[in-house]
């Protein structure tokens, strides 16, 4: 997806992917691709698989098509698992098993599928690392500011109401026993997986194509994307970050990947405004309101997809100065999007930084 960067407005003209990188500032244009772009030729297009999921698009591109497969059963199976992945995991379902979850009684014991317990697992392993920035228990808030499943008028709640919420979350509340894949509801916990779940549904995906004898191939759901071997050239695949001047694109930086994961969490699509002040849909469950700080957008690179995306979220919900000593001390591949008046600073970890220098090797 080409992102066209200003304070003021995001222009979306494209979808193929969302991503993103020294501190410069400007205005940019950032795109996942698969192919270069601007003065690069283009690479054989293989085969390119569309379809629906989780409120926006999933993508697969493959060099070529398969041998052992159709194309139109490979789509259905790859709809299949998204969709048990929503069956498993999404607010928006009322017969999905997170809320069968959020409706239950206290000391009800739930068991839980195996993928919903593994994106549980390491949605509290985060938790805890992250002092609380991502808390997979921060759904009552997002919904009290209005960013949840039910339809409602966003407004400002009152100190009273978010401080009353606030008991209601907490990922420590929370017993799991990662044996059984049993999960106590503590009274009124209501979990909200959405910081994971495209993330996960990718690595899901990714999953089905390695077992099923594919090594070459793009996954994104919604921006979020992971690569695994090469292009139909045998070329890496490439994220190119280009910068607009006047009426040209001039291309800065080319990131070349193989198996590796991207996601991105920003405040620049979902939010509100009330008596002049805008409210972001990433709340800080710390505090129970939504950031106010400089971060614009966070894009992390790692292993997996369900990681790469738990991390963007905590990292987009942190003070940038806390979030670096975080990044820095993990030494994770972070991008950060800063604002600064009407412009936009970037600043990249060192490992982020060598991605990027990897494209020039």
């Amino acid at each position: 997806m080409i992102l066209a960067w200003s304070r003021k407005t995001f222009c979306w003209t494209i979808s193929v992917a969302e991503s993103i990188g020294s501190v410069r500032p400007g205005y940019l244009i950032l795109c996942c691709v698969v192919a270069l772009l601007a003065a690069c030729s283009r690479p054989p297009q293989g085969i390119t698989l569309n379809g629906e999921t989780m409120g926006t698009y999933w993508t697969v591109r493959l060099p070529a098509s398969p041998d052992a497969i159709s194309i139109a059963e490979l789509r259905e199976q790859i709809d299949l698992l998204l969709d048990q992945v929503n069956q498993e995991m999404s607010t928006y379902r009322a017969d999905s098993v997170i809320s069968a979850f959020n409706r239950a009684e206290a000391g009800a014991w739930i068991t839980l599928p195996p993928g919903f317990a593994r994106v549980l697992s390491e949605a509290l392993y985060w938790a805890e690392a992250t002092s609380g920035a991502f808390d997979p228990t921060a759904g009552p808030l997002v919904n009290l500011w209005g960013f949840g499943p039910a339809a409602s008028e966003r407004s400002v709640p009152e100190p009273e109401t978010i401080e009353m919420t606030l008991g209601h979350v907490g990922w420590q509340r929370l017993s799991f026993d990662a044996d059984s894949d049993r999960l106590l509801q503590p009274g009124k916990a209501y979990l909200d997986l959405s910081g994971v779940a495209k993330g996960w549904g990718v690595d899901v995906v990714v999953e089905y194509l390695l077992t099923s004898g594919f090594s070459d191939f793009l996954v994104d759901i919604g921006g979020e994307l992971r690569v695994q071997g090469y292009r139909a050239d045998r070329e890496r695949w490439r994220i190119g970050i280009e910068r607009p001047i006047a009426a040209q694109r001039e291309a800065l930086i080319l990131l070349e990947l193989e198996d590796m994961a991207l996601a991105t969490s920003g405040d620049y699509r979902n939010h509100f405004e009330a008596d002049g002040q805008r409210f972001s849909h990433l709340i800080d469950p710390r505090t129970g309101r939504p950031i106010d700080h400089a971060t614009v957008a966070v894009t992390v690179a790692s292993e997996t997809c369900t990681t790469a995306d738990a991390l963007a979220t905590a990292l987009s919900v942190m003070p940038i100065d806390e979030a670096w000593s975080f990044a820095m001390e993990r030494e994770l591949a972070v991008l950060w999007l800063l604002a600064d008046g009407e412009a936009l600073l970037e600043r990249m970890t060192p490992a982020f930084e060598r991605l990027l220098q990897s494209g020039d090797s």
